[in-house]
């Protein structure tokens, strides 16, 4: 299983994909402001969204999962 991951600290500003979606490489499936830029965050690789695990809103980290993919 893969996950996709913030590639910077910020605030998710939507997600792209819900659960059951099929997403391929280089798909956005979610964007994050920081420091009042947006900034798409892109599978690494291709398959089923299983689990999304962030909401508008939400604060992240760096390097925390935001969607699961099988």
């Amino acid at each position: 299983m893969a996950t996709v991951d913030a590639h910077i600290t910020g605030t998710v500003w939507t997600v792209e994909v819900a659960v059951g979606d099929t997403v391929d490489e280089g798909d956005v499936v979610a964007i994050l402001e920081s420091m009042k830029m947006e900034m798409p965050v892109e599978a690494e690789a291709s398959g089923k969204v299983v689990e999304v695990l962030c909401a508008s809103g939400d604060a992240v980290t760096e390097g925390q999962p935001l969607v699961r993919l099988d």
